[in-house]
């Protein structure tokens, strides 16, 4: 799904779709009063967010599975596999599965360490555990009790902090603000905050806060040249605007639904406008996995990490775990 533009800020259309937000918020408390979460014997770090999508969760996951390593700890990804056909538990195995299968999520957290997809994400737990897992990264599942978190970060995206602060389908809140920040034990802030920096008076709750950006791993090939560039993510708008960061000028963008997933049709004639204009034609590694095979030697992705404010601050949340 696109994020519709009436979730950044209050108006008519929202305030009417209140009233058909209220279901959402009395079964998620109510799912939470009656599941007794699972306990493992190894800790469990979730990455979560208490918005819908494009927070920046996956390299979040990914910076804190680099993180443990540094301390001497092997932690396996845990994740549902959205948009993806298998159920699990399944380990991914990048050379055999597809985002078709496991999900594009899936295959860039498996590309680093181990990875496991499960819709019951407690079996998927267990399995990693059998499998000899020090710890479990969860990227996403805040919101799911299934599992008892050991420590649990919030992500937020700095630019777009919480939309109008209204839950689903009038804002894009999974859950109320206090709720989520009562269950959880940081707040990564991703980017550059917004100009009334309200999220600060959020999160005056005592509960520490990280700051990261998300950064281009290799800027050689493409910095300062003159790019098309499209994206399926949770806010494309973000993939544009690193692009912009490192000095490229953007012919064209093309903004598709977050997980989409991509047919010949879609990235033809991008790839054909780029070729007759002598530019190249970039992407996400998320979406690159999406693209199909054919097509995947003319556009280049882009890998994007997490690049912590400070770095000990993180490692102090993590060490008081493990």
């Amino acid at each position: 799904m696109r994020a519709p533009d009436f979730w950044k800020k209050r108006g008519l259309l929202s305030t009417c779709l209140v009233p058909a937000s209220w279901p959402l918020r009395i079964l998620a408390q109510l799912r939470r009063a009656i599941v007794t979460p699972q306990t493992l014997p190894i800790p469990v770090f979730c990455i979560g967010n208490v918005t819908v999508g494009g927070s920046g969760k996956t390299p979040v996951s990914m910076g804190i599975q680099k993180r443990l390593l540094a301390l001497g700890v092997k932690g396996h990804f845990l994740t549902r596999g959205y948009g993806g056909s298998l159920k699990g538990p399944v380990k991914v195995n990048v050379d055999v599965h597809s985002a078709s299968e496991v999900g594009d999520e899936a295959l860039l957290l498996a590309r680093q360490a181990p990875c496991w997809i499960s819709a019951n994400r407690s079996a998927g737990a267990l399995a990693a555990v059998e499998s000899g897992a020090d710890a479990i990264i969860m990227d996403d599942g805040f919101q799911n009790p299934v599992l008892e978190k050991t420590l649990s970060l919030i992500v937020v995206d700095g630019a777009y902090e919480f939309g109008n602060g209204r839950l689903m389908p009038a804002g894009p809140l999974r859950e109320p603000i206090v709720d989520g920040l009562a269950r959880a034990d940081g707040v990564v802030i991703v980017g550059p905050m917004s100009e009334n920096k309200g999220i600060f008076e959020i999160c005056r709750t005592g509960k520490p806060i990280v700051g990261a950006r998300l950064v281009v791993g290799d800027t050689n090939k493409i910095a300062g040249r003159t790019v098309i560039a499209f994206a399926g993510i949770g806010r494309p708008s973000k993939f544009f605007d690193t692009l912009r960061e490192i000095g490229c000028e953007l012919a064209a963008r093309h903004e598709f639904a977050d997980h989409q997933p991509y047919n010949v049709r879609d990235i033809e004639p991008i790839i054909k406008r780029a070729s007759d204009a002598g530019l190249i034609v970039v992407t996400t590694e998320k979406d690159f996995v999406r693209v199909p095979e054919s097509l995947r030697s003319h556009i280049l992705p882009l890998r994007v990490e997490i690049e912590w404010d400070d770095a000990n601050q993180i490692d102090v949340l993590l060490e008081t775990v493990i």
